[in-house]
């Protein structure tokens, strides 16, 4: 199995490289529907986000308000705090994961789409890293159309998140392959192409040469 970090800036594009990704055979799952899942009531990362942050980010039905938790957290210079309650516990799903896909195919492509890879320190998690680009104009263009605001206001909100965030060079830098979004979706398309092309063959090689390293292992402890 092949493990593979997808990430890139706000409104870049991660998700359709995603989708793009995933029907060409690739296992994927997304960070930020782990987290999701994770802040539901009931589970422990709910209790320790409610606790940390108070009773203020909780709506009338129960369930964390995630607009009122991302302005504290972002607006309030509090994201570290977040991020060390949040990211953990996503890791451990992911891994959970990964290891169940590996038991039903060896040789799948399986990738994680997360914003904070590089950010949260797991790069070395994973085999590969794919970084997704944009123009800085369009961010704030695909944000806008996305979250239905006008382009002022999706500016200064790509810009508050992006302080989290890597530039797109320091990024780029830490890359074993860069996707320019900026251009046609065919574009995207082709490169996607490319990379996953490239990416099946490494998981294949690796399913066909881990047999023979388990049994040079198993040889060697007997010995």
């Amino acid at each position: 199995m092949l493990r593979v970090g997808l990430t890139g800036g706000v409104a870049c594009g991660k998700s359709t490289v995603a989708h793009m990704l995933a029907a060409r055979g690739a296992r994927l799952i997304d960070a930020d529907q782990i987290a999701r899942e994770l802040l539901r009531p009931g589970e422990p990362t709910y209790y320790k986000v409610v606790s940390h942050f108070g009773p203020g980010i909780v709506d009338i039905a129960g369930a964390i308000d995630r607009a009122k938790l991302a302005e504290l957290a972002f607006s309030g210079g509090r994201v570290q705090e977040l991020n060390e309650i949040v990211h953990p516990a996503v890791i451990a799903r992911q891994e959970e994961w990964m290891r169940g896909v590996a038991a039903e195919n060896p040789r799948a492509v399986v990738i994680v789409e997360a914003a904070l890879i590089l950010e949260a320190g797991v790069g070395k998690r994973f085999d590969k890293l794919i970084v997704v680009t944009c123009r800085p104009e369009q961010r704030s263009e695909r944000f806008a159309a996305r979250q239905g605001v006008d382009l002022a206001e999706a500016r200064e909100e790509v810009e508050r998140r992006m302080q989290a965030q890597w530039p797109d060079e320091r990024k780029v830098a830490a890359a074993d392959y860069v996707i320019d979004n900026s251009g046609p979706v065919e574009q995207t398309e082709q490169r996607v192409a490319e990379i996953f092309a490239e990416l099946k063959r490494l998981a294949e090689a690796r399913a066909a040469a881990e047999p023979q390293s388990t049994r040079r292992n198993t040889e060697e402890n007997e010995s």
